[in-house]
């Protein structure tokens, strides 16, 4: 086995143990630990037989090496990555602006209803708002 083999097994080993941290304190959601643990104990496999694995992933894609095999499944796992981070972030665009509109509306309610309280207390007569400024609030 060599340096970089043990180097990337007690990586992939501590990233492990720290996404089960995260999951445990309910910083993942259960998918979100199920796709990270794949993907580490993929790494894992991958760091403990990276040749066999890639002369297959080699020949199962029809590359020249097996390298090249390990690089184009990299850059895939990549763009899946991404993409979950694109998701992520439009449903929190989303959820933003779902929030401001709602905080919207109710302002423009509560500047109404002032409005309101405003005009009516215009109305009443003045030795009644002079004996109970605090009437208006109730």
């Amino acid at each position: 086995m060599y340096a970089v083999q043990m180097i990337t097994l007690a990586i992939v080993l501590v990233l492990v143990v720290y996404v089960l941290g995260k999951y445990r304190r309910g910083d993942f959601e259960w998918g979100d630990f199920l796709f990270w643990e794949a993907l580490l104990i993929g790494l894992l496999i991958v760091a403990l037989f990276p040749l066999r694995i890639a002369i297959e992933i080699k020949d199962i894609l029809g590359l020249g090496r097996g390298l090249d095999a390990l690089f184009v499944v990299a850059i895939g796992i990549a763009y899946l990555l991404i993409f979950k981070v694109y998701l992520a972030v439009d449903r929190t665009e989303r959820e933003i602006t779902e929030l401001t509109r709602k905080v919207a509306i109710e302002l423009e309610e509560l500047n109404r209803r002032l409005e309101e309280i405003e005009k009516s207390s215009n109305e009443l007569p003045e030795e009644l708002l002079e004996k109970r400024p605090d009437a208006l609030f109730r």
